[in-house]
């Protein structure tokens, strides 16, 4: 282990034993400055190690743990909007275009594709020999370019496919929007019989065109320069008619992995709900120059713990470390896994509080007194300034908990200007913020804090809102990881805030939050994250937008299109209309991207500094792993950062030196 590594892992010891000796009270730089200083020495590894190369034979069949929590809801990719979804059906399905572990666009189902009038036409030209198969592998049907059209016609069709994948399609494909509208007025029994075939509604509408088996163009609304980064993205995915005639439209949303259609790199040959998944190569695959693995089984786990004794005994190729087990191994040189602790990369998702603005009880009754204060500006800008989430970064980075800060909706490094300036730097200066310092969160201000509380409870005292404000935070029940997270959470949130201010309730869901907790709206807030499905600022900002039932975070989580105008939410809503028109006028820009660039930077410090969602972090952890993360693919944007294609192991497990 290099000398460089040796000392940033002694710091954090450091770090943890102060954090440990603190337990119940916060801390604050000087005191857990002078324990590290005082503690760095005498804890520092022994300096008896050279540097090695990890020594191994690549894995042919690769065994993997996943929480519970990110068990697949559906087997349909065109109807997924959710990582834990993509992680598996990218690996049944292909689309258009995928990337490469460089991060450049690359040829999946299309081996060539560009446009001629600067983005208004796109054409692709298919390869010819992919083929759709069962889950054993055997020959369906060809991969045509009718598939695309019957997969759009799918996710545009309102009634099979519930709005889910809509947004970006509606926004750039001419005709989208109006077949979307016309099907939603349509009975369900009408909109199922509708296809895409020759003489449909939809080829009337629609601006995409199959000229033969393998030529497929897309006619935009106006130019979109990075539409082919849409390509690699679940809503422009095919979808075989032959499987949807076999099936049926009830059959198709119903499916599973015995009876679905597989043109992708794997097939799913086991799944055992909440237990394992087995994937086993296509023997059609078309990419026949790839590698893959023999075989790779998913094991589902209740909490990474779980995981860390698994990859203790052997038994799986990758964990994620937690807050106490990484601790375990920093502090004991002579620990086996002390030379093994790999930063794993940031998952390039921007994770936020997500705010309910429509809360119920669990009786159903709306909850008045959260419903009430969470409307009020000063309320959310009091969160913003006065949480200090450092110790809710150590749960997943002990090591380099700042590397966790986030201060943006959109994410870094996906976007930027034609001088090189990458666009959330844009939203800094709006925002008025200094750079990350590494040390403490920037956005920390006391003054604003107790100006804006005291403000909040004068206001929301005159409203009859009753303190503490009670916050419901749900976790998944069979989570020991997540509730010991919740524990961190609570204790910031009544320790930074006050216990006069507010108070979190940590609830429990047993299965499946989105039914459980999100759609009878019992949840107060929820922290999760986006990665871009395309690349440009329009696919984050347009999650949050007002009036719009294709907007995935307004829809899901902050169920702000049921809010009923009122005195106090008259403020909120004005804030949420302006913001929307802040987003509209930007995604109007098409002809400068530098214009449209700073539109959108002005909309998102508007968002930010009404605190309609509150920047939260970055994941960024440290992981014991025998895969290679940089032999991974390396998008920004799309669905296929877990296609276990050309991954690069090492049957004894990679060394932090591997990657110095």
């Amino acid at each position: 282990m290099s000398e460089q590594m040796k000392k940033a892992l002694a710091l954090a010891l450091a770090a943890a034993m102060t954090l440990g000796a603190c337990s119940g009270s916060t801390n604050n730089g000087k005191e857990t400055e002078s324990n590290t200083n005082t503690n760095t020495e005498t804890t520092a590894p022994a300096e008896n190690t050279e540097d090695t190369k990890s020594e191994g034979q690549p894995i042919t069949d690769l065994v993997i743990a996943r929480l519970a929590t990110r068990e697949l809801e559906s087997f349909n990719i065109l109807s997924c909007e959710t990582a834990a979804g993509f992680e598996n059906l990218s690996n049944l399905v292909d689309g258009l275009l995928q990337t490469n572990p460089q991060a450049q666009l690359s040829p999946a189902l299309a081996e060539e594709w560009g446009t001629e009038d600067g983005g208004l036409t796109w054409h692709f030209k298919l390869r010819q020999g992919a083929k759709w198969v069962d889950v054993n592998g055997n020959e369906k049907a060809d991969v045509t370019a009718q598939d695309f059209l019957t997969g759009l016609e799918w996710i545009l069709n309102f009634h099979k496919n519930d709005s889910a994948n809509t947004s970006m399609p509606m926004e750039m494909i001419k005709g989208a929007a109006e077949y979307y509208e016309y099907t939603k007025n349509l009975s369900p029994e009408e909109a199922y019989a509708l296809d895409a075939g020759e003489g449909s509604k939809f080829r009337e509408l629609v601006g995409i065109e199959a000229s033969d088996d393998y030529n497929l163009t897309y006619t935009c609304i106006e130019a979109k320069p990075y539409f082919d980064t849409v390509c690699g993205y679940a809503c422009l995915y095919p979808m075989a008619q032959g499987m949807v005639d076999e099936l049926g439209v009830d059959g198709v949303k119903a499916m599973n992995n015995e009876n679905m259609w597989y043109n992708g790199a794997y097939t799913m040959t086991t799944y055992v709900q909440g237990n394992e998944k087995v994937f086993t190569p296509n023997p059609l695959y078309w990419d026949t120059d790839c590698s893959r693995f023999d075989s790779v089984t998913v094991k589902m786990v209740e909490s990474n713990d779980v995981a860390y004794q698994l990859y203790e005994n052997g038994e799986i190729d990758y964990c994620t470390l937690t807050e106490s087990n990484l601790q375990t191994i920093v502090s004991d040189p002579n620990h086996k896994f002390y030379d093994y602790l790999v930063e794993w990369p940031s998952d390039y998702r921007s994770y936020q509080f997500h705010l309910n603005y429509s809360k119920n009880n669990e009786d159903g009754t709306p909850d008045t007194n959260w419903n009430t204060a969470i409307a009020n500006e000063a309320f959310r800008q009091s969160w913003y300034y006065g949480l200090n989430l450092t110790d809710y970064f150590k749960r997943s980075n002990t090591i380099n908990p700042m590397s966790c800060e986030n201060n943006f909706y959109t994410t870094p490094d996906l976007i930027f200007c034609s001088d090189g300036t990458e666009y959330t730097q844009l939203v800094r200066e709006k925002l008025g913020l200094p750079e990350n310092n590494g040390e403490t969160p920037v956005r920390l201000n006391a003054d604003k804090f107790n100006e804006l509380k005291a403000q909040a409870m004068e206001e929301l005292t005159a409203l009859g809102v009753t303190f503490p404000v009670e916050i419901d935070y749900y976790i998944s029940a069979s989570s020991q990881t997540a509730l010991d997270s919740a524990n961190v959470l609570k204790q910031i949130f009544e320790q930074s805030l006050g216990e006069d201010y507010v108070t979190l309730n940590i609830c429990t869901y047993v299965s499946s939050a989105s039914k459980e907790v999100y759609t009878p709206k019992l949840h107060s807030f929820n922290i999760s994250g986006w990665s871009a499905d395309y690349g440009d600022p329009q696919n984050y900002l347009g999650q949050e937008t007002y009036g719009n039932d294709n907007a995935y975070y307004s829809r899901q989580l902050s169920k702000i299109n049921d809010v009923e105008e009122t005195e106090a939410t008259k403020a909120l809503l004005d804030s949420y209309k302006e913001y929307t028109a802040l987003v509209e006028a930007a995604n109007a820009i098409c002809d400068d991207l530098d214009a449209r660039y700073e539109a959108y930077a002005e909309a998102e410090a508007y968002l930010i500094q009404h605190c309609l969602t509150i920047p939260c972090n970055y994941s960024v952890g440290w992981v014991l792993t025998k895969i290679d993360p940089n032999s991974k693919i390396n998008a920004r944007f799309g669905c296929c950062n877990e296609k276990m294609i050309n991954w690069e192991t090492n049957s004894e497990g990679y060394k932090t030196s591997d990657f110095e």
